[in-house]
């Protein structure tokens, strides 16, 4: 069965518990991260990176630095999205490579006039493409029958070290994907639209 977008929302609930005996299908997988690729980046620089954790001890390892959450080693996928801070000066080029040498031309000059010498302006935007990635991939799960939970309870540092990951880059999230073994929490509540819809200003 398969949910629309408004269901999938609703639906949607952060799972603590996962059948750890359950295998996702690869196909499940790859259509679920490349549907999520197609989500926007500024100036298209695609900045998400998304680390597929399968190798079960490095699982473990994760784990034991993530305040032993067993969505960690339960859930069906482990998913560690980064951002690539640096994406806007590699051979930017490639993100135009579609529109003509006029466009592809202005563009890549704005690239390096917009992010060159900003690296709080180069941080902010790979939070947000990996913000926009990960909702995706939570809502996509969802509407294909499978349980999301997005994690921030961990060690960064440490889960860097783990996965190698480059200088230049930087662990935003987990996404812990897979079938849940119990009910997640019911929704704790949601605020007014009045408290959190604001129209024009504040004040």
């Amino acid at each position: 069965m398969t949910l629309d977008v408004a269901s999938a929302i609703l639906a949607r609930r952060a799972t603590k518990v996962f059948d750890a005996e359950h295998r996702m299908p690869e196909e499940d997988l790859e259509t679920i991260l490349g549907l999520a690729r197609r989500m926007p980046t500024a100036f298209n620089i695609q900045n998400w990176r998304f680390v597929v954790v399968k190798d079960t001890e490095l699982r473990r390892e994760i784990r034991k630095v993530a305040w032993d959450q067993p969505q960690v080693t339960d859930a069906s996928a482990l998913l560690i999205l980064c951002a690539d801070i640096r994406a806007w000066e590699k051979s930017p080029a490639r993100y135009w490579e579609n529109a003509g040498p006029e466009t592809q031309e202005i563009m890549v000059g704005a690239i390096d006039q917009y992010y060159r010498g900003r690296e709080q302006v180069q941080r902010d935007e790979g939070m947000r493409s990996c913000g926009m990635a990960a909702g995706a991939i939570m809502l996509l799960a969802e509407s294909m029958g499978y349980a999301t939970c997005p994690m921030d309870g961990f060690d960064f540092e440490a889960v860097g070290k783990l996965i190698h990951l480059p200088e230049d880059h930087e662990i935003v999230m987990f996404v812990a994907l897979g079938k849940p073994a119990k009910d997640p929490y019911p929704t704790g509540g949601i605020l007014p639209a009045s408290e959190i819809i604001i129209r024009n200003t504040f004040s």
